[in-house]
């Protein structure tokens, strides 16, 4: 891997519309890969040795999750593992466009994407652009789906209902607009019980759980489409705004 002076721009560009949505990267693992980015790459270091802990300290996560986040950084091949001691960790932080997966996948007009039809809403992956999951986000209007807290755009993410290890899809049915802490508190659980456990932790009233409950239904019903609107210079009408959210 040859070093070469980058463009920050440029690779901060990537991160967020390739690496992000190719890679589906959590939100642990978008902060740990960032900072390692900053201490090797962005310095002009093609290998960073680092200690769980320093890396947990700087990218404001528990040891667990840095240590979680850095194994799954590895395995979508982001990360190249060059050892790991007592010592700590020494990794080669590879650039988006260094990474095979996301160079296969690499999306050419990514300012003039096409929008799919209502017919072919239930076959997209909602991960597959910004403006995709942009969609998902507006369609919680800006909200948690799961304690309803206010979201702002640096602190949003997007879960999946049905996790991923239990089979769930990118579907819209299968992903809502969440906080960095209920998506990492949900972990495995079922959204149902999830929401109960807010509720007996006191994050939910009981009004509000009924009302989490009933769009989640909705929501695997297919009730609550997304609102995407098509490029410009496209003959097809804008899609079906999103239904409104339950109370």
């Amino acid at each position: 891997m040859k070093n070469k002076k980058l463009n920050a721009v440029h690779v901060w560009k990537q991160l967020e519309d390739l690496l992000v949505p190719r890679l589906h990267l959590s939100v642990f693992d978008r902060a740990v890969y960032s900072h390692l980015l900053r201490h090797s790459r962005l310095e002009g270091r093609l290998q960073l040795r680092f200690s769980i802990l320093w890396l947990a300290r700087g990218a404001g996560l528990s040891g667990w999750a840095a240590r979680i986040a850095v194994r799954s950084l590895v395995a979508k091949g982001a990360l190249r593992l060059a050892e790991r001691s007592r010592a700590g960790h020494v990794v080669e932080v590879r650039l988006p466009e260094e990474i095979r997966s996301v160079r296969a996948g690499k999306i050419v007009a990514r300012d003039a994407e096409r929008v799919p039809s209502v017919a072919n809403l239930e076959k997209v992956d909602f991960l597959e652009s910004r403006a995709l999951r942009q969609a998902i986000h507006a369609r919680e209007g800006g909200f948690c789906f799961y304690c309803l807290r206010r979201l702002g755009p640096m602190v949003r993410c997007l879960d999946h209902v049905v996790p991923r290890v239990r089979r769930g899809c990118n579907g819209y049915r299968n992903l809502v607009s969440s906080c960095a802490e209920c998506n990492s508190q949900k972990g495995e659980r079922r959204a149902e019980d999830f929401l109960r456990w807010l509720y007996r932790e006191g994050r939910l009233s009981a009004g509000e759980l009924s009302g989490r409950l009933r769009a989640l239904a909705r929501l695997a019903a297919g009730k609550l489409r997304p609102a995407l609107r098509q490029s410009a210079g496209s003959a097809n009408p804008a899609l079906a705004h999103a239904e409104g959210r339950a109370k």
